[in-house]
């Protein structure tokens, strides 16, 4: 069984578009502050986000990015892979690597079980070799439109953040983690040519 989220739920009444496909991050202001909210150079001021919870955080993701939510099944397992690639799963005719993001990241381990989801995701890179990859989520993601009003970045410039996180963001009232999701696919092609 899936569950798909539309790549626009928004009409145009409410001015809420994804085209993008990415959270409006540029020029959000280090100290905390809300930016102004005026958008630059005639690109949308709100876009379609998703809230993904992963163990140990939750994750800030473009919603464009999300292709489908499927129920979790245990994935075929990879022999010699790490320990935060937890398998493969079959999806469409591809067989997708499945990532436990807060086992790779350092946040937290992350079994699957009742109540959690896959999500799966475009990959980004052009270097990438599959145009998929999936990630163990716990429930359901939430949708949520991100405005550069109501994102405030939290993270300094001198930290360091964990294994594949770009940011520390704060969405309204939800704090959340900004992925690197083209270093999370390269790490999962090295993971995977090494297991070959």
């Amino acid at each position: 069984m899936s569950n798909s989220i539309p790549d626009n739920e928004a009409t145009e009444a409410d001015g809420v578009q994804d085209e993008t496909g990415a959270a409006p991050t540029d020029g959000a202001p280090t100290d905390g502050a809300p930016t102004d909210g005026a958008p630059n150079d005639g690109a949308p001021s709100d876009i379609r986000g998703v809230l993904v919870q992963v163990a140990g955080a939750r994750l800030l993701l473009p919603n464009a990015t999300i292709a489908e939510v499927l129920s979790y099944a245990p994935p075929a397992p990879i022999a010699n892979a790490p320990r935060w690639l937890l398998g493969q799963i079959r999806w469409r005719g591809w067989n997708l690597p499945m990532i436990a993001f807060g086992e790779l990241s350092g946040l937290a381990r992350e079994p699957g079980g009742l109540g959690s989801k896959v999500v799966v995701l475009k990959a980004l890179s052009a270097a990438s070799r599959l145009p998929y990859f999936a990630m163990l989520t716990q429930g359901f993601p939430r949708l949520v439109t991100v405005s550069a009003s109501g994102l405030y970045l939290q993270s300094r410039e001198d930290e360091v953040m964990p294994l594949g996180v770009q940011a520390r963001v704060r969405l309204n009232d939800d704090a959340a983690l900004l992925p690197d999701l083209e270093a999370v696919e390269a790490m999962i092609g090295e993971a995977l040519a090494q297991a070959a």
